[in-house]
């Protein structure tokens, strides 16, 4: 059974005053916290471990999570960023693969942790990233992330949005020489070896990270 980590440390200044009492992750999203929309899809594929990392008001995160099953990991004294919150949790974790989740958007359509472990070959990927067609995308402006080829392959550049969902190999964390760093160094060194791979969300996608962004997903979610 796979493991999962949520990332759920960050201090959501783009909430505003939203968050000057309590985290993004506990916002109410159609009368629901933001981050039981994330844990849902979580529960539904039965994972092994679900575990978080937690820093801004993760007092009322670990009184919020640890009833439902997920063991937390404190990033104190400073927030150590995707990746290096995704190395400090590695010995909750463990070696094998692990599904990391971000805890600020809604999903419409199939669940994204289900398609990416019925699609994950580690033989020939080192991550399975699932990306959004900008078309899809709700709350988020540019032009993305990637590029996918026929093949799955992905490189930087335009098209697809990284949805904050993903199964990738966690060996190569022990190459960067930092404490505090984000997951795209780590993809940096995927990309170098062309084991980088993306899936297409079929269904739609909404980034809530700023007030307009909560009353996109509880339109999206209406839509149901």
């Amino acid at each position: 059974m796979t493991n999962i980590l949520l990332f759920a440390a960050g201090f959501g200044t783009r909430m505003g005053t939203l968050t000057q009492d309590r985290p993004k992750p506990l916002i109410l999203v159609s009368g629901r916290a933001l981050i039981d929309h994330t844990l849902d899809l979580a529960h539904a594929v039965n994972p092994g471990l679900i575990a978080a990392n937690l820093h801004y008001k993760s007092d009322m995160l670990a009184a919020h999570l640890e009833p439902q099953g997920v063991t937390v990991n404190v990033e104190e004294p400073d927030i150590l960023e995707t990746g290096g919150g995704l190395r400090a949790a590695l010995p909750l974790l463990g070696p094998a693969p692990v599904v990391t989740m971000n805890t600020d958007a809604i999903w419409s359509g199939p669940n994204p942790v289900s398609d990416l472990l019925n699609a994950w070959k580690p033989d020939r990927m080192d991550a399975l990233l699932m990306c959004v067609p900008t078309e899809h995308a709700l709350g988020h402006t540019g032009k993305g992330d990637f590029t996918r080829d026929e093949a799955g392959r992905i490189t930087r550049g335009s098209g697809l949005i990284y949805g904050g969902v993903q199964i990738l190999k966690t060996e190569r964390l022990a190459e960067i020489d930092a404490e505090v760093f984000s997951l795209n160094r780590l993809w940096d060194l995927m990309l170098a070896d062309k084991r980088l791979f993306a899936l297409r969300y079929t269904g739609r996608w909404c980034d809530v990270g700023t007030p307009e962004g909560i009353t996109l997903a509880e339109t999206l979610l209406a839509d149901v």
